[in-house]
């Protein structure tokens, strides 16, 4: 089962790119909030439907949970958001290498301290390696998109 769970992780990754890709071109075209409303008023409009036929659990129970918790909603808006508004400008990877440091530095500090009923993992050296070699990472990718960007408008 963990096998499937990492494929399908990736694969969740790979649409992730993809649709990062998409909608940065749709938006200079519809423009950036337009984009991120239709994507989530059709994606809302999908999940309906896969609730309507599929659906198992209690959409009512989001009178029953904290408001924390329904922060997360808000969250996804604005990452669509912030990912429509930034793939235009610095491209498809520097936006998802950037995307995924941010998850790196705000994972290893819930992890840390416990945050939101999470389990602890103390952030050591090793964590602290992978998140400076991400940083070196998106540093290059930025410097070759910036470059290739130049180049291109150069001729």
């Amino acid at each position: 089962m963990g096998i499937f769970m990492i494929l399908f992780t990736l694969l969740g990754g790979i649409t992730l790119s993809a649709q990062s890709a998409i909608n940065g071109t749709f938006s200079r075209k519809a423009g950036t909030i337009e984009t991120t409303f239709l994507t989530f008023i059709t994606g809302s409009m999908f999940l309906a439907i896969i609730i309507l036929f599929f659906g198992q659990g209690d959409i009512f129970a989001i009178f029953n949970v904290p408001i924390w918790q329904l922060s997360a909603v808000f969250l996804g808006v604005l990452f669509l958001l912030f990912n429509v508004f930034a793939v235009p400008i610095i491209g498809v990877i520097a936006t998802s290498i950037t995307v995924i440091i941010g998850q790196l530095v705000s994972g290893v500090v819930i992890d840390h301290f416990g945050w939101f009923n999470s389990m602890i993992i103390p952030l050591d050296i090793r964590r602290w390696f992978a998140l400076l070699f991400m940083i070196i990472a998106l540093y290059y990718i930025y410097k070759g998109n910036k470059r290739s960007n130049e180049e291109a408008n150069a001729q």
